[in-house]
């Protein structure tokens, strides 16, 4: 299999990781987990959004839950956010939806993780459709600045 970007970033800062592959395209999060044979609550993901003005923020978050735009805009400092336009997600960041990962975009964004991933190894896109990285949340930091808060709906 051909290196992404997300793995040589983890590469590159020397933290372990292991690649799972799994057939059918884009699926949702949790069919994502069903694929890899995971528990949903590991398997996260990367969504892509916009504050004011024009200011991009990624969140990490369990697939199976949604995301707080109020707690997310709350941990990024702005009044509000909103997901970002699918059609912009490729220009802005380099990864199709599906295969978003928080690793290995075209420029660093300030990235949060839901405060669920803290001392656990998780699963987070690997930078393509189909390819998911396994590593702990540590390692993952290690690799892009991130911050652990609390950034889901109850």
């Amino acid at each position: 299999m051909e290196k992404t970007n997300a793995m040589r970033l983890l590469e590159r800062v020397g933290a372990p990781y292991t690649v799972h592959t799994y057939a059918g395209g884009a699926l949702s999060g949790t069919e994502v987990a069903a694929a890899l044979g995971e528990d949903a609550a590991r398997v996260y993901k990367t969504l892509v959004t916009v504050g004011s003005p024009r200011k991009y923020y990624v969140f990490v978050i369990p697939v199976g839950a949604e995301l707080d735009l109020k707690k997310a805009a709350k941990a990024a400092g702005e009044k509000s956010v909103e997901m970002l336009p699918q059609k912009e997600l490729f220009p802005l960041t380099g990864y199709v939806h599906g295969g978003c990962s928080p690793l290995g975009m075209k420029k660093a964004f300030p990235t949060f993780v839901h405060e669920t991933a803290e001392g656990q190894t998780i699963f987070f896109s690997g930078g393509k459709v189909g390819v998911q990285i396994e590593a702990a949340f540590a390692d993952l930091a290690k690799a892009v600045r991130c911050t652990l808060c609390d950034l889901t709906r109850a």
